[in-house]
């Protein structure tokens, strides 16, 4: 069908999103924990790293600056001419430390003379102004302060490359010196670092993740398998019990799973016995007084054909004996029903029916004809058991002239694009027997609705309506019914795999609803087989 697919596929991964959500979750927990940890520890490491490495390379080129400057300058003369300040410039850059050298000094022309070893590198135009400021700075000299003229650096970005200036000037009225160092192969070295703490945070966030699933693994194992244990509980298997190893939280977990699900069936073993002891007796009543009703009824239908021929004081005594009689009769048979029904031992006795012919067949043997309205075509078959029907039929009308208001509307349909639509969804869902509902072998649906003219069921009453010897009223709770009429009418609606709904028109007068299946073969086996009803779909009773 068009779109089950899609929605199966949808169903399945929620419902994997919900068996998998715990360890998602601890997977998650696990990898951010150890993201953390080795971001704050790479973090670190690169910190002090570049700091040891930059200060280390800063520190040697400055120290050798500083001593280059002094030796080379210390043989020029107070007014070096530009040749001897050039010469200076490669001797100071002729280092180990290949760095770039600018010597400024004045001649004894008097002109300032600027001597680099890379006019495209370095000149005074490309040292920062903030640098030179502080090296032309002059500071007294004082016990804290030993000299006039210090060295001071600054790191700067020229392009992509990194660079440590500095500079100095010479003591004693010598040239002003400035340096410039790469430090490229410093950045190289830090960026092969960072490459390996990333690695490094890489391989240890898949190691967390794997020692997550590995404990994630451990934990919900008992987990799982508890949950399965109280699935199984839950569909009735009492016996169930979990393997206990251990000696953890877990553990005791399952062990206080185990006592409770003995403890539950012991309950549940008590209150069965109890339950088919109570069945038992209600059973063993019901048939004991088959017996003396019979005798009961056959005396007073001899008193009642003998009533106009009796003391005038006494007939009203003897209607009230006939009536009861048959009252008590009813209520033992209908007893008898409901036993069946709660020890599953009700049948079914399908046959092909005429709705119509069965509606109208109910109400004639009752004489109802006068009192109810009749909306059925005929040629409606279904395959259901004519004397359930009837009985359904007989207590749904009943209930209505009894309660309702005259006339009473009985109308007959079918819906068949509803049941096919329903039986669809369920095959789509694969949940047609565990819903409790059976909505027959093709054929659609059979929908019975009686109405009555009355003043409707009052809304506290409604949802009480198909109870067991319920009452609408509690100040009479002797009346002509038993209170078991609805109830059996719903019993016998379940047992065919339908089922009968009550409410309130708008306009007044209440409606009863009855679904059926127009084939209830697929509940027998052959159409013959024994059905058994569940207690807890049975108890229902009269408004």
């Amino acid at each position: 069908m068009p779109g089950s697919r899609p929605t199966r596929l949808l169903r399945r991964a929620s419902g994997l999103l919900r068996w998998t959500s715990l360890r998602l979750r601890l997977v998650f927990v696990f990898a951010l924990v150890a993201l953390t940890a080795a971001v704050s520890a790479s973090g670190i490491a690169y910190w002090l790293n570049r700091n040891t490495v930059l200060d280390r390379t800063q520190n040697a080129v400055l120290k050798d600056f500083r001593k280059s400057l002094e030796d080379s300058t210390r043989s020029l003369p107070p007014r070096p001419r530009c040749a001897e300040l050039q010469d200076a410039a490669r001797q100071i850059a002729g280092g180990p430390q290949n760095y770039t050298v600018l010597l400024i000094g004045v001649g004894r022309d008097g002109k300032s003379c600027a001597a680099t070893t890379d006019k495209d590198l370095l000149t005074l135009a490309s040292v920062p102004k903030a640098l030179r400021t502080a090296v032309n700075e002059v500071r007294p000299v004082d016990e804290s302060n030993r000299y006039a003229h210090h060295l001071y650096w600054q790191r700067r970005q020229i392009g992509d490359v990194p660079y440590l200036v500095a500079g100095a000037k010479v003591i004693g009225g010598g040239p002003t010196g400035y340096m410039m160092k790469s430090l490229a192969a410093e950045r190289q070295d830090l960026n092969s670092l960072a490459w390996s703490l990333g690695i490094a945070t890489a391989l240890a966030l898949v190691g967390s993740a794997l020692l997550a699933q590995a404990a994630a693994t451990t934990v919900l194992r008992p987990v799982q398998r508890l949950g399965y244990a109280a699935r199984q509980l839950g569909e009735g298997r009492l016996d169930t019990r979990l393997r206990v190893t251990g000696t953890d939280e877990l553990a005791d977990l399952s062990r206080t799973f185990n006592r409770t699900a003995e403890r539950l069936e012991q309950r549940v073993e008590e209150l069965s016995a109890r339950e088919a002891s109570s069945r038992r007796f209600v059973a063993d009543m019901s048939h004991e007084l088959r017996t003396p009703l019979t005798a009961i009824t056959a005396v007073s239908e001899v008193l009642e054909e003998e009533a106009d021929s009796l003391d005038p004081m006494i007939a009203p005594a003897v209607q009230l004996v006939v009536s009861e009689t048959r009252r008590l009769n009813d209520l033992v048979e209908n007893l008898m029903e409901v036993t069946r029904f709660d020890a599953g031992t009700a049948r079914l006795v399908l046959d092909d029916v005429d709705v119509a012919d069965q509606v109208t067949a109910c109400i004639d043997a009752r004489a109802w004809l006068d009192a109810v309205d009749l909306d059925a075509d005929r040629g409606i078959v279904a395959r259901l058991d004519p004397r359930r029907l009837d009985v359904i039929l007989a207590n749904l009308i009943g209930n209505a002239l009894k309660h309702g208001g005259s006339p009473v509307r009985v109308s007959v349909h079918t819906e068949e694009a509803a049941a096919e639509a329903g039986q669809s969804e369920a095959e789509e869902a694969g949940e047609s027997e565990e819903s409790g509902e059976t909505t027959g072998s093709g054929g659609g649906e059979l929908v019975i609705r009686v109405r009555d003219h009355g003043p409707g069921i009052p809304e506290e009453v409604l949802p009480h309506v198909f109870d067991r010897f319920y009452k609408a009223s509690a100040s009479r709770p002797r009346s002509e019914g038993s209170g078991l009429g609805l109830s059996i009418a719903m019993e016998n609606a379940h047992i065919h795999g339908g089922g009968i709904t009550a409410a309130n028109l708008p306009e007044g007068g209440a409606e009863f609803t009855l679904r059926l299946p127009r084939d209830a073969s697929a509940l027998t086996d052959g159409g013959q087989g024994e059905v058994r009803g569940a207690a807890d779909q049975g108890t229902e009773g009269n408004r």
